[in-house]
This record gives C-alpha cells, structure tokens and sequence, in this order.
C-alpha cells in the first residue's frame, strides 16, 4: 500500500497521513503500529540529522523518518559524527522507499528504509556504524550483523570500549547535557523558533525528538546563541 500525501499542505507531517491511515484500522496507542501492509513512501533524502533519522520530501511535505531498529551514536557522543556522516554518504539527495512500521511518541515515521535494493538499516549496523536497537529489534538478523560489526572492528567498534556507550545509555548519562527542564514536559509542535526556547536542553528535544529546523549549519548543535554560551 503506498500512503497518498499529495493532497496534504506542504509542511504537514507523515504523522498526519499515516495517523489518518492507522487510525481508520482502529490504532490509538502512543506508539501506531501497522497491522498488516505498511505504508510505503517514496521520496528524496532533503536532511540526514543523524546516523538513524532524516527527512524525505514527498509530494512537497517534508517527512521525519527514524531507522528502524537500529540506534546511531549521539552527535555529541563519540562517533557521532561519523555515523551521520556514512547515513549521509549512503542516503543524501537520493530517491528511498521508506516502509514505515510505527509512528513514534513524537510522530516521526519509524521505517525500514531501502536505495537501489539496498537495506540502509541493516547496512548502518553492518558497517558498524550504529547499534542493533535490541529493545525495538524485529529480527534477529541485525543483532547478529551487529555481532559480526562488533568482532571485525568495524565504525564504531574501533573505538576505546570506554567510548562505546550504547546511544540509549548515553542519553540517560546526563554527561551530553546539562540538569534542565525533563523532556518529558516537552511537546513537539509547541515551539518552532530559536527564540522560543527557553533552554538548550528544550532545544536539543525539539532538534533532535521532533526535527525541527534549528540547526542552520546542521553542525548538531541547536540555536546556537543558546547552546553555546
């Protein structure tokens, strides 16, 4: 089944179409999923803001999709950069089928994502380039590719085992960010500029949980004047 977004206004979200979608299948739960055939969605890769999310532009919407199964390094984490930059090297301005699976708390699309027959996803942990997200992990498939990343040395693997927290881990560390506001009194859609915010941890939420646009040189770090004082 391929989700019809053409007649969505530019800028909605896929959390729009694919939640219309679920929704006439009788789905309500936080977390959407699909039963039976996902919605397939064709699009150009506009934005990689990590090693597991980016933005496609479908039909003149823009997209937020999350790879599924898979969890990249944070981008202030160790070889955070790296993992974005090889998602990047895979996917950008490129044409992907995107196989949503869920929609997340925040509305992305949590899909499977594929180019030219090739399985960005598993090929991200392949490399070595993020985790085999074992909590959300469909398949055994990718915790074993994960293993053999892991014995090879590969991406992230090459690094110092101190360096090698795994990506949920480190976000509850509290090393990347400063005491602030939980996110979970955050809300996606309540804010859309920099001048909003009212810290950076509120910034890096709506950077990095509801993609927003605040990060002009897409160097990771969000409303600068803020995140860098």
């Amino acid at each position: 089944m391929v989700a019809s977004v053409a007649c969505v206004s530019r800028g909605i979200t896929i959390a729009a179409v694919v939640g219309v979608w679920l929704a006439g299948c009788g789905f309500d739960s936080d977390t959407v999923a699909a039963d039976g055939a996902p919605p397939s969605l064709q699009g150009r890769v506009v934005h990689v803001r990590d090693g597991d999310s980016l933005t496609l532009l479908v039909d003149g919407s823009e997209i937020h999709v999350r790879l599924a199964q898979i969890d990249a390094p944070e981008l202030d984490q160790p070889y955070g950069l790296d993992s974005r930059a090889a998602l990047a090297a895979m996917v950008a301005d490129a044409t992907v089928r995107a196989e949503v699976i869920e929609l997340d708390r925040y509305g992305r699309s949590v899909a499977e994502v594929y180019r030219d027959g090739r399985h960005i996803n598993r090929e991200m942990v392949e490399q070595g380039h993020a985790w085999a997200y074992t909590r959300y992990a469909r398949s055994i498939q990718v915790i074993e590719l994960e293993d053999a990343a892991r014995a090879a040395q590969r991406g992230l693997w090459k690094l110092p085992e101190s360096q090698r927290d795994a990506p949920w881990v480190w976000r509850h560390s509290g090393v990347h960010s400063s005491p602030a506001t939980p996110s979970e009194a955050f809300v996606c859609g309540a804010k859309r500029h920099c001048r909003e915010m009212t810290s950076c941890a509120e910034a890096r939420f709506h950077l990095n949980q509801c993609g927003l646009a605040i990060d002009g040189d897409r160097d990771g770090i969000p409303c600068e004047a803020i995140c860098t004082r």
